[in-house]
């Protein structure tokens, strides 16, 4: 199930609401009472909602939910001394890093070593080609493990609880369905905004909702579903078909065309999705943090990373880049710290290399602005060209982010370059509503909100519905709709 499909928009999400704000009315009792049962019914249907990408995983979550949990006790600071704690961290750890290597890169590490090592009649060149290509689909005659939806997610989530409470940061949740709740509440469960314990913990425990809130929430809720609905499933249409023929003939405008349309589309599929996802814990009495800020719009690619998928990168900042010593150190040290990130950001996005590759070059770029570019960066008067610059630079990179394999994305990218100039050939490809989706992609990527003051960005009721109401006509006659960070 996802939050842009009519099973969600008109038979779950207005059952749930009407659960999770009529029964306990019609219950009573204490305040204290009634949030302890708004948590286990929103808890329900955040399983029930779950179990929609496989009934089986269900135990996967608990066993996560069950593991961290009993980890808060293990490294609390109240029952054990430090030698306990920090062993008990690193088995957690172990455990949740586990799991999510078993689910997530099982299959490339299998595939990996067929290639390599049992590649019958192929040269050394053709087993390493085919290892770089490998996805494992039953390699060695291991059956392909299929990914949990959303198992990046919670699992990040998980772990920040325990580091926290071995920090002392946060104290231990002894209630296992107040912290089951955390892990699994529905709205974010999925694909994020990745949430700190840390920053709902007061939450679980103390909330309300009023109608300023709640209609906030149907706004954001509306303006994500637009973002993704209207904009970017549009936008996919376009992508789809042009990655679908031969890349290795495409001209450079339609390489571009598929190029700049892949970088609308990701940023208004997932920034949909949190939207949506912020709006509907709004409406539930949560507060999640902003995900992303116009990353378009960004003069720097330490700027970028500082408005795209901001939980994720608060995330790796707090719990490995600082770790490790951050820039409180020598410059060789932190220009290491900053590749050790985004190598791990590549590895955290999937289990192919080109996420690998995708991350690795980024950590690479933010070394080289930091030891020299940067200050060319900022020292240059016209930041439109810095725009410009980073908005290229960002479009190239999803081209790897989208490609199946390192040589396809290699192809593509050549394409761009030397492809030849035809704009005739984008006919074969632009509708008239690509055409539309197109230009509101670029207008409202960042460019004109920041001309708009903040109460004319967030628009009103009859604009929120009016939304609402489009999306919903393009969701009966669309088919294209899953979410792009789902498959992580």
């Amino acid at each position: 199930m996802v939050f842009s499909s009519l099973i969600f928009t008109t038979i779950f999400l207005p059952i749930c609401l009407l659960a999770y704000y009529g029964i306990p009315r019609l219950v009573g009792g204490s305040y204290n009472d009634r949030i302890k049962l708004s948590n286990i019914i929103l808890l329900l249907f955040s399983l029930f909602f779950y179990a929609f990408g496989g009934v089986k995983y269900l135990l996967l979550i608990g066993i996560v939910i069950f593991i961290n949990w009993a980890g808060g006790f293990l490294c609390s600071a109240e029952r054990h001394g430090d030698t306990f704690r920090k062993c008990g961290l690193i088995a957690i750890v172990v455990l949740d890093l586990g799991i999510l290597f078993f689910f997530k890169y099982f299959n490339l590490f299998i595939a990996t070593i067929e290639n390599l090592f049992f590649g019958g009649d192929f040269t050394i060149s053709e087993r390493f080609s085919n290892a770089f290509a490998g996805v494992g689909t039953g390699a060695l005659g291991i059956p392909e493990i299929i990914l949990p939806v959303g198992i990046s997610f919670f699992t990040f989530q998980a772990l920040s609880y325990v580091i926290d409470v071995y920090n002392q940061q946060v104290e231990i949740q002894s209630n296992i369905l107040y912290f089951a709740l955390y892990i699994s509440c529905f709205p974010q469960l999925i694909a994020g905004p990745i949430v700190h314990y840390r920053d709902i913990a007061g939450q679980l425990t103390e909330r309300s909702v009023g109608s300023y809130e709640f209609a906030e929430g149907i706004k954001r809720f509306c303006f994500g579903l637009g973002k993704k609905v209207i904009i970017a499933n549009t936008l996919a249409q376009i992508v789809d078909n042009i990655w679908a023929g031969n890349i290795s003939t495409l001209d450079a405008t339609t390489a571009w065309l598929g190029a700049i349309c892949y970088t609308f589309q990701i940023y208004y599929d997932f920034s949909g999705y949190s939207d949506m996802a912020i709006g509907l814990g709004k409406m539930f009495g949560f507060d999640f943090k902003e995900n992303f800020n116009h990353p378009y719009r960004s003069e720097s690619i330490r700027e970028f990373w500082r408005r795209w998928h901001i939980s994720l990168s608060t995330w790796f900042r707090d719990y490995v880049y600082i770790p490790l010593g951050g820039s409180r150190c020598t410059m060789k040290k932190t220009c290491q710290h900053i590749f050790v990130v985004f190598l791990l950001t590549g590895i955290w996005h999937g289990a192919n290399w080109t996420f690998l590759v995708w991350g690795v070059v980024y950590g690479l770029l933010l070394i080289f602005e930091r030891l020299w570019f940067g200050e060319i960066l900022e020292k240059n008067p016209i930041k439109f060209l810095n725009r410009m610059l980073i908005f290229i630079v960002v479009t190239i990179l999803w081209v790897v982010f989208r490609a199946d394999t390192i040589m396809m994305a290699g192809t593509y990218i050549f394409r761009m370059f030397v492809g030849g100039i035809n704009v005739l050939n984008l006919l074969n490809y632009m509708s008239g509503m690509g055409v539309i989706a197109f230009i509101a992609a670029a207008l409202f990527g960042g460019f004109v909100q920041a001309h708009m003051s903040v109460k004319a960005v967030k628009g009103n009721m009859v604009v929120c519905l009016l939304i609402l109401l489009v999306s919903m006509l393009f969701l009966v006659n669309g088919t294209y709709n899953p979410f792009i960070y789902y498959q992580f």
